[in-house]
């Protein structure tokens, strides 16, 4: 008897932009926080925007009584800071949906601010919310636009001068290491346990591949973290230290793909982590400070396509890794696994929009072919059929009464499909019915995308991902894609193979 191999849940897939095979891959590089290890989102961000707030009510600012709100920012969006205001972009760099402060735009205005605008994010004046870190930093931003506008800030200050106010009071509290010290004294509040983590990589070790711990995070942090999440869920008798040929911690991420740092070894000594100058090959019982990927490229005698490194940073660990060494690349989206569920859950509705707007561009094609006959006998030109004009008239105004009946059953369904996940922004990978500019991010950048490292358990070491077959407008489509070529009885349709 053959033993059964189940699948995956559908959220819990490896998606493929472009074909990978595992089985070339040699050194598999990891980032800790939000990849190897799982926070309770709404946790830390409320933790680390209370910090922000709490620094800025030190300072003077009358902001005690704002409130940590989730809804209000996902990853992916873009802070303009020349107006103060938070974008839905799609993948041209055309806005979307737009909030100024935590009020959300309406058409008029949001038209006249962005009509002519594209966005680039090389341009100092747009923030892209890259990670779920990115969360407090927005939400605050946001809520303090609106006491800007109110007057209620020391000033004079600009959009501009508030985001880097903020921006400089989030990095202080990150290098104060307060909200990391109570995270580690109480890491059962803030970490999602996932014991399959750890299983997919001793699958990968024991496969033959080496494995790199590569994060920003410094060592008096990450060895508690990682201790916690791992050791557990270990043969006994090994621990987390065991399963990694290299740690390097405080890498300094971006630059530590792009440029060349001294690498130290990190010695631990009365309790204390000091730092201590290191050449020659790498010691996999210790752990390193700083240092390059080229440094560690040389030590493991690989490049290129023969590592692949998982992180959930798009620039920091996706963008620059596959742009500067063409690693193969992997992207943590932990929010695709509410995404992929709420897009099931709206599967029937969307077949059912699908239905109604063939139907709708039927009846506009139909529309538009009377008009056009109204048209040509007006001014006397052209082919024109044999219909008497007056059933023309007659015939478009039906047809716009059957237009303005679907247009009021389409409303509430491409309203609540525009809310799927998030009030304000919807699905992470939609803006609108196109890509979002995050989706445009993840396919140039990301070789495969998933919700958790633990997804690689349903693949196996030895798996060749396939990427789908590419499409394009032309291309056949499902119910709703605009028809190419008519039928003989003028019903719109696709092209057939």
């Amino acid at each position: 008897m053959r033993p059964h191999f189940s699948g995956p849940p559908p959220e819990r897939g490896l998606f493929c932009n472009r074909t990978l095979n595992m089985r070339a891959i040699k050194a598999v590089g990891y980032d800790m926080d939000y990849t190897l290890i799982h926070y309770r989102v709404e946790a830390w961000e409320r933790r680390a925007y209370e910090y922000i707030r709490d620094r800025l009510v030190e300072q003077g600012w009358p902001v005690a009584d704002l409130t940590f709100d989730p809804m209000l920012a996902i990853r992916g969006l873009i802070i303009d800071t020349a107006k103060g205001n938070l974008l839905k972009a799609n993948r041209f760099g055309f806005v979307k949906k737009a909030l100024h402060g935590s009020r959300p735009m309406d058409f008029e205005s949001q038209r006249e601010a962005y009509n002519r605008t594209v966005i680039d994010l090389a341009d100092r004046r747009w923030v892209f919310l890259n990670t779920l870190f990115s969360l407090s930093e927005a939400c605050i931003y946001a809520q303090l636009v609106d006491r800007l506008d109110a007057g209620q800030l020391p000033g004079p200050m600009g959009y501009a001068d508030l985001y880097e106010h903020v921006r400089k009071n989030l990095d202080a509290t990150h290098m104060q290491g307060r909200l990391k010290a109570e995270i580690i004294a109480d890491p059962e509040r803030y970490v999602i346990d996932d014991p399959e983590t750890p299983l997919a990589l001793l699958d990968q070790k024991n496969a033959g591949k080496k494995l790199l711990l590569i994060t920003n995070s410094e060592w008096a942090y990450t060895e508690p973290m990682m201790h916690f999440a791992f050791d557990r869920h270990l043969p006994e008798g090994m621990t987390w230290r065991q399963l990694f040929d290299v740690v390097i911690v405080s890498a300094r991420k971006p630059e530590f793909f792009t440029t060349r740092s001294t690498l130290f070894e990190v010695v631990e000594a009365n309790g204390e982590a000091l730092l201590r100058p290191h050449s020659g090959p790498l010691d996999k019982s210790k752990p390193y400070f700083g240092g390059s990927a080229l440094e560690l490229e040389r030590h493991l005698g690989l490049s290129g396509d023969e590592i692949l490194y998982v992180g959930d940073h798009m620039f920091g660990d996706v963008h620059v890794t596959k742009n500067v060494l063409r690693w193969r690349t992997a992207l943590i989206l932990r929010e695709l696994e509410d995404e992929v569920r709420a897009i099931a859950a709206f599967r029937a509705t969307e077949v059912r929009i699908g239905e109604r707007m063939l139907q709708k561009e039927r009846l506009e094609a139909e529309s538009c072919q009377v008009r056009l006959e109204l048209q040509r006998r007006r001014h006397q030109y052209g082919p024109r059929t044999d219909a008497a004009e007056g059933d023309l008239v007659t015939r478009l105004a039906e047809l716009r009464t059957e237009l303005e009946a679907l247009d009021a059953e389409l409303g509430p369904m491409a309203r609540a499909a525009g809310e799927l996940s998030n009030p304000h922004w919807g699905l992470l990978t939609r803006a609108g019915n196109d890509k979002s500019h995050l989706a445009r991010q993840v396919e140039r950048y990301a070789d495969i995308y998933t919700s958790r490292v633990s997804n690689f358990l349903f693949a196996t070491p030895f798996v060749y991902l396939r990427s789908p077959r590419g499409s394009l407008p032309h291309d056949p489509s499902l119910p709703g894609g605009t028809p190419v070529f008519t039928t003989g009885d003028g019903a719109g349709s696709g092209p057939t193979e």
